[in-house]
């Protein structure tokens, strides 16, 4: 037998068999009262009414030699959006390896199961994996399909590469990893932009790999309003303050751009 008690900050469990006492992590009760007056202390009731799907539908690329962060910090975010399915896919259903070959994640669909999605993500990777991703048909045909019926179609870092190497960044501005940005101009013949997210109509780059974070508040805000993406921005706790203020490619000396280089270089499989 249990009793529960609410307060502001915690639900207290009492399981009176053993004496002992559970506090829920998160603050229930508060976060009830200050969704009240947002108009969305609601949002429960209403999404176990709605049919599946309703809200919209992210797909994550995953290649061989994709960098991690690059689907999953977004992945962090729009997977908050209301009544929101984000699923990675690969070109076959399994665990598919990161570029520094000590993590693998799962994708739950094949590239052949899916042809429409709202939302579609390419993230980038070491030079092996980018470039794989490029020369591959079956790939790139199959991001051209559905970038035909997506509302927006999105890159993290090197993905931007692949999204060219498609034929979908022709006439656009994008962004890319510094280190990219040469190519990225030069071989692809894009304009290259240095900023953290760059929107080109409904197609929207981010810079390298921790930029996919930002582009994806970005992109919470376009598909659900500023006020959501706002929470779900306090939801992750995405107030960054690095201990060390080397970030930005353009403020870096070359002793510094090399040993990030070769760091890349070395990590990689």
């Amino acid at each position: 037998m249990t009793h529960t008690t609410e307060n502001a900050d915690a639900t207290e469990i009492t399981d009176t068999a053993d004496g002992t006492t559970r506090r829920r992590v998160l603050g229930a009760s508060l976060a009830t009262a200050a969704l009240a007056g947002t108009g969305l202390a609601t949002a429960g009731a209403a999404r176990a009414e709605r049919p599946a799907g309703a809200g919209p539908s992210v797909g994550i690329l995953l290649y061989d030699g994709f960098s991690l962060l690059d689907p999953t910090g977004p992945a962090e975010v729009l997977s908050r959006l209301p009544d929101a399915t984000v699923t990675m896919i690969g070109e076959a259903r399994g665990p598919v390896r990161t570029d520094t070959g000590d993590t693998a994640v799962l994708a739950e669909r094949a590239i052949a199961e899916v042809s429409r999605l709202d939302v579609l993500l390419v993230p980038g990777g070491g030079e092996r994996g980018t470039t794989g991703a490029m020369a591959n048909p079956a790939l790139l045909s199959w991001i051209r399909a559905v970038h035909r019926h997506t509302a927006w179609t999105t890159s993290v870092c090197t993905g931007s590469l692949i999204l060219a190497a498609a034929g979908l960044l022709e006439g656009r501005r994008a962004t890319t990893h510094w280190a990219s940005a040469e190519y990225l101009e030069n071989e692809l013949g894009v304009p290259y932009v240095p900023a953290r997210y760059v929107p080109s109509g409904r197609i929207v780059t981010a810079a390298g790999v921790s930029a996919g974070v930002d582009m994806a508040l970005y992109l919470a805000a376009r598909i659900a309003g500023e006020t959501v993406a706002r929470g779900i921005q306090l939801a992750i706790e995405y107030d960054p303050t690095p201990p060390f203020d080397s970030g930005n490619a353009a403020e870096a000396g070359p002793e510094l751009r090399a040993l990030a280089l070769r760091l890349i270089a070395e990590s990689g499989t």
